[in-house]
């Protein structure tokens, strides 16, 4: 009798340095994932599209067509985990690839060790969101992670995918208090290790986005952090 053999885990690395994928390559094989690799932007939207692997680590400079704008086509079909690899760490750019719907972000140089961890902890999270993804409505709000779609009395809302997490986050956790740490622990993972303000960001973007609601808002606790406040009947 033939005894199953767990599927390896598909890995895709889009990098124009040949170095850095055979090291990537190397480290990845040798902790059970099966790699692919890309060179080119065009090329690696192609591979991610026709071959679904479970993950994708994508460099943002890259020939044929840059690192945003393989995310942005990716994102219109597909919400496969990605991390975002660049010798840029300003926190701009870093907000702006978790905004186009990036999961982490890595700056050059790294550890591979590092990035391993990175994508580890990425598949659990993802694992973990695809567990629980029922739609939850609070006043007029109704947040569904199975197919990443916001409801805003009865009006369908447009937002890059951390928003929609961050959201979730808040319907299903109601009326408590959390901290940024908190925040970026539960939403970005604990692989993230990104600045804190990106939070105050994310839920700047919430507010513009949502306006304000007589039953409900995203309140900042000062000194500590936020909260969906549910306002009671007057």
């Amino acid at each position: 009798m033939e005894e199953k053999t767990e599927a390896k885990t598909k890995v895709l690395v889009v990098d124009d340095d040949k170095r850095i994928l055979q090291i990537l390559k190397l480290y990845l094989v040798k902790d059970g994932y099966e790699v692919m690799t890309a060179e080119r932007g065009d090329e690696a939207l192609d591979m991610a599209l026709s071959s679904q692997p479970g993950i994708i680590i994508l460099d943002i400079m890259l020939p044929g067509m840059d690192g945003w704008d393989v995310l942005e086509n990716i994102r219109r079909t597909s919400d496969v985990p990605v991390i975002m690899l660049t010798a840029r760490g300003d926190i701009t750019d870093r907000i702006q690839g978790l905004d186009c719907g990036a999961d982490d972000y890595i700056v050059k140089p790294f550890e591979p060790k590092e990035l391993l961890a990175r994508v580890k902890a990425v598949l659990r999270r993802a694992a973990s969101s695809a567990e629980d993804t029922h739609p939850v409505t609070i006043g007029g709000l109704s947040v569904s992670l199975e197919n990443y779609t916001v409801m805003l009395d009865g009006k369908k809302q447009e937002m890059p995918p951390k928003e929609i997490e961050l959201l979730y986050f808040f319907v299903t956790h109601p009326n408590r208090v959390y901290t940024r740490d908190q925040i970026l622990d539960s939403v970005w993972g604990y692989g993230y290790y990104g600045d804190s303000r990106t939070v105050d960001v994310h839920i700047k973007r919430l507010r513009d986005r949502l306006g304000s609601r007589p039953d409900w808002d995203i309140e900042t606790v000062w000194g500590v952090g936020y909260r969906l406040n549910i306002k009671r009947n007057q």
